[in-house]
This record gives C-alpha cells, structure tokens and sequence, in this order.
C-alpha cells in the first residue's frame, strides 16, 4: 500500500516517463487559482459541476475541495478513445447524468482538452437540456491539437501537442495515479 510518503509520481513510474511537464506543486497552484475564480463567479448560483469520467476524477476532487461555494457534483462518460494515443472521432455516452440540469449553472471539469471533438458534442448535448448556463473548466488543452473551435471559460495550463499522462490522464487505463502530469516514453506505447 502506498502512503504519502510512498506515491506514485515521476520517481517511482521508472523509466516510463520521458518529461515531466507539470510537477504536483505546479498543477495544485493552478487548481487552487482556478477554485478561486470559480468561487468568485459562481458566487450566489446554483453550481453543478460534472466531471467527465474517468479522467476528470483527480481534477474533479482537488478542483471542489479548493471551492467554498456551495456545489453539486455529477459524472458522465463519454469515450471518443479506444486504447490508443488518438481520438477515435465517435463519441459514445458511456454514463449520463443523474441529474436534471434544467435552469442550473452547469460547469463541466475536463482533465484535458484535445482535438475538441468530443467536448463540442458533449456540449451541445448539454445545453439541450435547458441548463441556465454551461462552461468549462480544463485542466489542460492542447492548442495545436484543436480540431473545432471550443469556449474554454477556465483553462489550467495550455500544453504541446503531446501525448500525457498523469493526474488522471492515462495510457491504457495506467498511470492515472501519478501526482504529475508527463509525456510517456515512446518504448511504452511503441
């Protein structure tokens, strides 16, 4: 069992990790910084967040234990990935919300934002539910990877166009757990 004195990040994950590109001191800072502004913008509304299954998790439990506004949570999944490195462009929802979003302040909490393919649908797929409003929270984006224009209301940090790893981001459903985000070795995924 791993303590934290004993976790799981760039040391322990061996020779799998070619970069570290956000340490966890850095990607903490930004999360606080984004609750910060959430909780200003948020103030005196009736917030849901939704995480996207299953990356968004760790961002999603930092992101609302930093807010001191009063919050609801609820998840979906949605893949557009197989096992692979690149978006398949086909979205499936996986998990729908529990939640009736009608008239609520919707904010959906992403780990990371790619070609924007799959955030456009899940999108417009929201905003047919009659919410009052929907944004999005980011932890990451790539710029150079957008295929479709998307409003990003809150992003943590833009990033290369590279494949990560970390912080909930994975490669074949591994390294989630690290405390970093970092590209993978190319003897890992080749």
């Amino acid at each position: 069992m791993r303590t934290r004195e004993n976790r799981v990040d760039a040391a322990t994950a061996g020779t799998d990790l070619e970069h570290v590109l956000l340490s966890r001191e850095q990607v903490a800072a930004r999360i606080a910084e984004l609750a910060a502004e959430l909780d200003r913008d948020y103030a005196d509304k009736d917030v849901l967040l939704v995480g996207v299954l299953k990356g968004a998790v760790m961002v999603m439990a930092d992101l609302s234990r930093a807010m001191s506004i009063p919050l609801s949570m609820d998840f979906m999944a949605v893949s557009s990935y197989g096992s692979g490195t690149k978006s398949s462009g086909v979205v499936r929802i996986l998990k729908d919300l529990d939640t009736d979003i009608s008239g609520r302040h919707v904010l959906v909490v992403e780990d990371i934002i790619d070609s924007g393919l799959t955030l456009s649908w899940l999108l417009a797929n929201l905003s047919s539910r009659g919410p009052a409003s929907v944004k999005v929270c980011a932890l990451l984006r790539k710029p150079d990877a957008a295929k479709v224009e998307v409003d990003v209301a809150y992003v943590g940090h833009d990033i290369p166009n590279e494949f990560v790893v970390g912080f909930g981001l994975d490669f074949a459903d591994k390294y989630r757990n690290l405390d970093c985000v970092a590209t993978l070795a190319p003897h890992v995924y080749s």
